[in-house]
């Protein structure tokens, strides 16, 4: 690969694990550069309202564990969150070129799966018996 630069990276979307969602529920995207303090800031401040009942974390490659660090957080400083928590891969494609174009060398396109993690937090009772729910307090 010391022949070639990474020049693009695509990623293919993938279903929602969630498929019943309020069109206005408040989804935090995660991503690997994001401050928690920013996060959670926002995230509280829209959860302390009323209006506001669920809100969804996102987060895949390395800010898997800081979507499950902002998810931890927000369930010790707001008691009585249902949650339900769902595991997927996204499939992203980098396209490599050659350094040197004149090389004869092709173009290269590497598809790669990593993984996802989606949260969902609720003030309301969610359906026990989905895969991945867990009670408040438990």
């Amino acid at each position: 690969m010391e022949n070639y630069k990474k020049t693009k990276i695509v990623e293919k979307p993938c279903p929602p694990p969630f498929t019943d969602l309020p069109p206005d529920i408040i989804e935090m995207k995660v991503k690997d550069g994001s401050k928690i303090r920013n996060l959670m800031g926002y995230a509280i401040g829209k959860m302390e309202l009323d209006s506001v009942r669920q809100i969804l974390f996102t987060g895949s490659g390395k800010a898997v564990s800081k979507t499950i660090t902002c998810v931890e957080i927000m369930k010790r400083r707001l008691k009585e969150l249902h949650q339900i928590t769902k595991v997927l891969f996204k499939q992203i494609e980098e396209i490599w070129e050659p350094i040197v174009p004149e090389a004869g060398l092709d173009a290269l396109t590497v598809k790669r799966n990593i993984p996802a993690i989606c949260v969902l937090l609720s003030k309301d009772a969610l359906d026990p018996q989905e895969p991945g729910y867990q009670a408040p307090g438990s």
